[in-house]
């Protein structure tokens, strides 16, 4: 078998609809939407500047052939967990994210992979929702949130015991899931200033998602479902020693769960290589090894990987400086920007993979 080029996959991107996508019903509820002069994503109350014109298809299409990059994986769109809204509204904006996914993936095969979301909170609702994703719009990766709101409005972790069925369901699709931190600002008690939320709560989101998942082992009661923290799940790297000491000193806090020990390097868990300096890298892949690191752009937004004078950056420069610091070889930057993507999309199915592959190459 000749051998071919190594791939150049991103496991970490987003997109937006068009203004003119986006249904009428969306902006009238002032769920979603994006301004006609594409500068600005808007919510009741919100809004947010777009940074960047790769947030839309075409765009994105030429800013991936910029930096060769010859495929993204696409999740949803954070502002549309559906956290607080009426369950009917709740319900068609996030079937109108998973349609606009669905068609991204299914008109440009070569170019993304495409995730679908469900609101935990609905668990019924969430589990008919990944059967349609999956059985009718062909999609493999399922994105889920840290923490959502339930239906009497009580905060709760994603790796809560009550969404089992939905854990279930992605074990007997062999699904891959992402899980991605979001509305911290609506249930920690603190002023949204200096933009903490995104700097510094949501890397603690992630690690208490994380904290869970392990406490429950739920990576060996789900063999076939494979988990991506976001943001390279950075405050959990850090705070490995300190959950393992509280395991041992307090077991009578943790009856029945699984010792954190175990989940470490777990073969089900990926963590993405967002985490913005080598420093951070290099502790995510001492703990977990590389084999669990796949690429993240987090692309278009500021807090990705993004070409920037400021700070000399481009997509990959990460991964190009732990190499120039002998943190990865060669062998292993390439493992991250293409075999550790497709392990976590596909899992031990060969066939999927061969078919993945396939589809990049067109």
């Amino acid at each position: 078998m000749e051998s071919r080029r190594k791939l150049r996959i991103n496991g970490h991107s987003h997109l937006l609809p068009y203004p003119e996508e986006i249904p009428q019903f969306m902006q009238d509820k002032e769920i979603f939407w994006v301004d006609k002069d594409r500068k600005f994503m808007l919510q009741k109350d919100w809004n947010r500047p777009i940074t960047d014109s790769s947030f839309f298809l075409d765009e994105k299409l030429a800013w991936m052939e910029r930096f060769n990059i010859d495929h993204a994986v696409v999740l949803n769109l954070s502002q549309l967990y559906g956290n607080g809204l009426r369950v009917e509204e709740m319900r068609k904006a996030l079937r109108f994210q998973n349609d606009f996914n669905a068609k991204a993936q299914r008109e440009n095969p070569s170019k993304f992979t495409c995730g679908f979301v469900v609101h935990p909170g609905f668990v019924d609702g969430a589990c008919w929702e990944i059967e349609r994703c999956v059985n009718e719009l062909g999609m493999q990766l399922l994105c889920l949130p840290t923490h959502y709101m339930d239906t009497i409005g009580t905060w709760r972790c994603i790796f809560d015991e009550e969404n089992e069925p939905i854990f279930e369901l992605a074990n007997k699709y062999n699904l891959a899931v992402e899980i991605h931190p979001y509305d911290g600002e609506k249930f920690i008690k603190l002023e949204n200033t200096s933009w903490r939320f995104h700097l510094i709560w949501m890397l603690a989101q992630c690690a208490d998602a994380y904290h869970f998942l392990t406490l429950n082992g739920y990576q060996d009661k789900y063999p076939n479902m494979r988990t991506c923290f976001a943001h390279g799940g950075q405050l959990a790297q850090i705070n490995l020693g300190r959950r393992i000491q509280g395991f041992d000193g307090r077991p009578d806090l943790f009856e029945g769960k699984s010792h954190p020990r175990k989940a470490v390097g777990h073969k089900n868990i990926f963590f993405d290589t967002l985490v913005h300096d080598t420093g951070g890298l290099q502790l995510l892949i001492k703990n977990q090894g590389s084999k669990q690191v796949l690429m993240g752009l987090d692309d278009p937004y500021p807090l990705g990987e993004m070409e920037s004078a400021q700070q000399s950056s481009y997509p990959g420069k990460i991964l190009d400086l732990a190499m120039e610091q002998k943190i990865i070889s060669e062998t292993e930057r390439d493992a991250i920007w293409e075999d550790n993507v497709i392990q976590w999309l596909c899992g031990d199915d060969e066939a999927a993979k061969k078919k993945l592959v396939n589809r990049i190459l067109g």
